[in-house]
């Protein structure tokens, strides 16, 4: 006599998900309560899906109610919890997230539902969001998402924003996203060969954003550029820009003093002596000057 089957059958995942849909942020039956934000937005969850779905609300929900035997918190167990310092529409996103295993997202909030997905640990969040970043990046908004890529350690996004700039660079550096990148992130584009700008360009833009950091972190503009600054391709420029350069650098001292006298010397030379290869090889973007010539050889 054969033995019993067993099989497991998929019903409607469609319907499953429309279910549950409907209890988000659904006052009924719900057993927490967040209040999120600075417009400090009541949001309705119900305990078993949060802890079943998220380590994180695991952790922030496994307080055991007042009054019993266990009870190590004054907190009860249906909140409120306040989150004070995301969006109430990211917060949503994670919660639709996790009760539906689908995300609403737009360009105002993938980044931040990005920081959020990382923060609780969820990675197929994580991934739904840099699909959707990289499918709808732009010229304004791909600097911030290099630097959260970065931030967060998302090598594919990296990648992808690295490219998208090299594509535009001449747009990008006059967006407000370039001013705000690190330098970290900064010196880490200015690496790249690809680059659609000329040099010159490049180095007016490195002083825009070296002002602008300087004001916000309050510290020299040299201190604040050390790092992007030794990128620049100086050699590239022809000997009427380095005079013209030397008059700026009089001004605010971003580059340091022997970046540029290596520069001449590299004109004097006829040759790139002292200068790291890579500083006197011409970008995709650089106009040609006539003493590139004697640079090139050098950078092979």
């Amino acid at each position: 006599m054969a033995g019993p089957c067993s099989a497991r059958l998929q019903g409607d995942v469609g319907a499953f998900t429309a279910a549950l849909r409907t209890l988000v942020n659904n006052p009924q039956f719900s057993d927490v309560m967040f209040v999120v934000g600075q417009e400090q937005q009541k949001v309705f969850a119900h305990r078993c899906v949060l802890v079943c779905r998220c380590q994180a609300f695991r952790g922030m929900l496994s307080q055991a109610p007042v009054g019993s035997q266990d009870s190590s918190s004054s907190v009860p167990p249906q909140g409120p919890f306040i989150l004070g310092n995301v969006q109430p529409e990211v917060f949503l996103a994670v919660i639709e997230f996790l009760y539906t295993n689908s995300v609403t997202l737009n360009s105002h909030i993938a980044l931040e539902v990005l920081t959020s997905s990382v923060e609780y640990g969820l990675q197929d969040l994580c991934k739904l969001c840099v699909k959707f970043i990289k499918d709808t990046l732009n010229v304004e908004q791909v600097c911030e998402a290099l630097q959260a890529a970065v931030t967060y350690g998302q090598v594919d996004l990296q990648q992808h924003c690295l490219a998208f700039i090299e594509g535009c660079t001449a747009a990008v550096v006059r967006t407000q996203g370039f001013r705000e990148l690190s330098d970290v992130v900064l010196a880490r584009v200015l690496r790249s060969d690809r680059l659609a700008v000329d040099e010159l360009d490049l180095v007016q833009a490195v002083r825009e954003w070296a002002h602008v950091s300087s004001a916000v972190l309050e510290r020299p503009v040299p201190e604040v550029a050390a790092l992007p600054v030794k990128e620049l391709r100086l050699p590239l420029l022809a000997p009427s820009e380095l005079v013209t350069l030397e008059s700026y650098n009089q001004q605010d001292l971003l580059i340091p003093v022997e970046n540029i006298a290596a520069a001449w010397r590299a004109h004097a030379l006829r040759k790139g002596s002292g200068v790291p290869s890579r500083l006197c090889r011409p970008r995709r973007g650089t106009r040609p000057r006539d003493h590139h010539r004697h640079l090139e050889p050098h950078a092979k």
